[in-house]
């Protein structure tokens, strides 16, 4: 999974960074050929001490309080409208039991994806939420707030890819501290992500919606990375989203 190797690791690229669709069937499973280490359909998660599920929105989805002060919500009926400015910057300052990491989102670049993200984040969807999926030099993946075992949840909705183009120099579509979502196929992001932390997830098809930068605290972020494990990446300690604060610049 390096650049010497760019035939294969497009590859397994378009098989290892997805979410568990809801049914858990065969056609989300890592090739065992690819990768020995993968034997099963489902990644577990660790135990985690979590906050309880948040409410339902049912019908259309209201944009949350800007201030952070909107009750949690973790099931929605509809994707949200337009709530942010696409030509404003904004922030994330995510804490974790690990420490804090900031994220500069890119409205510019993919608005629809950062929309769902500030939305989510806002609606405290991602709080007590752990990192499920922690692969060393390739991904530290997160943000299933519902999934039993976590990995095959989502919010309840889908959106629209926002796919990145190659870096006329490198070549690549991601580089370190990237943040992009996680999906099951074209068009089926909905709240798991990932941040790149190595040359496996740089040299990854641009087949996933790039979304932000980590600016600050990307040594959090390896901190994360060290307690995950090959193959299935199941960690070997449970790391949770404590808070995830949103700023607009």
């Amino acid at each position: 999974m390096s650049l010497f190797a760019i035939i294969g690791i497009f590859v397994i690229g378009a098989l290892v960074i997805f979410r568990f669709a809801g049914d858990n069937t065969s056609e989300n499973a890592i090739d065992p050929a690819l990768d020995p280490d993968a034997v099963t359909t489902t990644v577990p998660g660790p135990e985690i001490s979590a906050p309880p599920l948040g409410g339902e929105i049912t019908g259309e989805t209201p944009c949350p309080e800007p201030d952070g002060s909107s009750e949690r919500v973790t099931g929605f009926a509809e994707a949200p409208p337009m709530c942010i400015d696409p030509t404003k910057t904004y922030v994330a300052e995510v804490s974790t039991t690990k420490g804090n990491f900031t994220i500069e989102l890119d409205a510019a670049a993919a608005p629809e994806t950062v929309n769902n993200f500030v939305v989510l984040s806002r609606y405290h969807f991602y709080d007590g939420v752990a990192f499920h999926r922690i692969i060393p030099g390739f991904v530290v993946q997160g943000g299933d707030a519902v999934g039993n075992p976590p990995g095959t949840g989502d919010p309840g909705y889908s959106i629209d890819d926002e796919l990145p183009t190659a870096d006329p120099d490198t070549g690549n579509s991601y580089e370190i501290g990237s943040l992009a979502m996680a999906n099951s196929g074209a068009n089926t992001s909905g709240s798991q992500f990932f941040v790149v932390t190595g040359d496996q997830g740089v040299a990854l098809p641009p087949l996933y919606s790039k979304f932000g930068i980590v600016i600050e605290g990307l040594e959090v972020i390896q901190e994360i990375e060290a307690v995950g494990t090959a193959g299935a990446g199941t960690p070997t300690e449970a790391v949770t989203i404590t808070s995830t604060v949103i700023t607009e610049q």
